[in-house]
């Protein structure tokens, strides 16, 4: 991968490292400060809260005797409680012989078992009720479609004549009927490549036949990051007459010629501001989550469509918007484990899996799309990095949680050799994947 490759179009590769260093800093915020207030609501007292690891930047202490500190390298952070032997929160409980009992019960090996297990617990959870209040408030601002397929404003496209209006509510659909707008998507689905289709609308009561652009005409709606559509330049907008000299007519369309392709090279024609651009771009291997579950495996550009005109939506109300957010943090995560199991056997390609230079430019590509794009990404990062801590694995949280789940059945932790060796497997581990996640961002195509 050249270095040109990690520079997004908005403003070069300082501008990468500022969205990325952005959006860590919010999400391993959140975590630590789960890990902070709940171990501070346990009894248990905090000495230093940092974001960042190595030389001190800034540094105040509080009231209760916490250091709050920000250090040089944003890349994660850390609460160190009392008693602990260093930031990863593994001490030596015969240090804490020597203290009386109630200072002994401040730190985090002398605090009862319920209590260190919420305090780790609270980490990976606050990270979930950030998405979920993030997804949940994207939904209430933005509104979501109504249930039966209600025009709210139409696209303009080329030689075009609009026939559609706003509050038209479609009823039908190239003959195929659309009761609510689940049933609409299918329809737009099913329907021929043609460029013009038959709709049947009712309007203000009236029942009225016309003939308008296919409900997925070819624009482009969002342009994914590290994809070829976007190292060829396409934006957001962009209209897709024809492909290699073939016109498309629909998005649908678009994405068979391109499955078809088989890696071969492709010309697009496209118009952008009323002007045609010629762009040429090479459709890339791309492991896609079913909706049943598992994986399939496409030749993709890297687009996202755009519906022929913007539905109508409402304003759902404060639960159900709740509701949203935990489906959505729920799909992520279920889709992120399906992946990773899917790499482990073999099913799909391991370049899936992608370290801090494609998180960089994923998060990067987000904010070039707007801040709704920007706090959206933000929340899908915090629902993974949550789901990440929670892998039974020493030196994450999800391995401190099964130390505590020993104790908690054989009423004794684990003895002070067996947490080194396992602090050090589990280290190791960690730092193979990464160095595994990098060589992925660097030589995979």
């Amino acid at each position: 991968m050249e270095l040109i490759n990690l520079m997004p179009s908005f403003g070069g590769l300082a501008y990468t490292v500022l969205a990325f260093v952005g959006a860590l800093i919010v999400i391993v915020f959140v975590h630590e400060y789960g890990h902070y207030i709940v171990g501070r609501w346990s009894g248990i007292h905090a000495e230093v809260f940092s974001i960042g690891f190595g030389p001190v930047l800034w540094s105040g202490v509080d009231r209760r005797g916490t250091r709050w500190q920000v250090a040089a390298l944003p890349l994660g952070g850390y609460v160190r409680f009392m008693g602990d032997a260093n930031a990863s929160s593994v001490g030596q409980a015969a240090e804490s012989e020597a203290l009386s009992a109630e200072q002994r019960r401040a730190t985090m090996h002398g605090a009862p078992l319920w209590a260190r297990t919420a305090t780790v617990a609270a980490g990976p959870i606050f990270n979930f009720v950030l998405s979920i209040a993030i997804f949940a408030a994207i939904f209430l601002w933005n509104g979501v479609a109504t249930d039966a397929p209600t025009v709210g404003s139409v696209r303009a496209l080329p030689a075009q004549t609009v026939a559609l209006q706003p509050g038209d509510r479609i009823e039908a659909m190239g003959g195929i009927e659309t009761p609510d707008f689940a049933a609409f998507m299918e329809a737009a689905g099913e329907l021929p490549d043609l460029a013009v289709v038959d709709y049947r609308v009712d309007r203000a009561g009236a029942e009225v036949d016309l003939r308008d652009s296919h409900p997925l005409p070819p624009v482009v709606e969002t342009v994914q990051p590290d994809s070829a559509a976007r190292d060829a330049g396409l934006e957001a907008g962009d209209i897709i007459l024809s492909v290699n000299g073939m016109p498309v007519a629909t998005f649908p369309q678009l994405r068979e010629i391109v499955g078809a392709s088989e890696g071969e090279p492709l010309t697009l024609r496209l118009s952008r501001g009323g002007e045609e651009i010629d762009l040429t771009l090479t459709p890339r291997r791309v492991d896609l989550p079913l909706a049943e579950g598992g994986f399939e495996t496409r030749w993709l550009i890297g687009l996202t469509g755009a519906l022929y005109f913007e539905p109508e939506t409402r304003r759902p109300g404060v639960f159900e918007s709740l509701g949203l957010g935990v489906t959505q943090s729920w799909d992520i995560a279920t889709t992120s484990l399906s992946g990773l199991w899917h790499m482990v056997t073999g099913a799909i390609s391991s370049c899936n899996l992608r370290g801090p230079i494609g998180i960089a430019e994923t998060s990067s590509a987000a904010a070039s799309a707007g801040v709704t794009s920007f706090i959206w990404f933000i929340a899908m990062l915090s629902t993974a990095v949550g789901l990440m801590n929670l892998f039974p694995v020493p030196v994450l949280d999800g391995g401190h949680l099964v130390f505590y789940a020993y104790e908690a059945v054989t009423g004794k932790p684990p003895s002070a050799r067996a947490l080194r060796v396992l602090m050090a497997v589990g280290l190791a581990s960690i730092l193979t994947l990464m160095v595994f996640a990098l060589s992925n961002d660097l030589f995979c195509p």
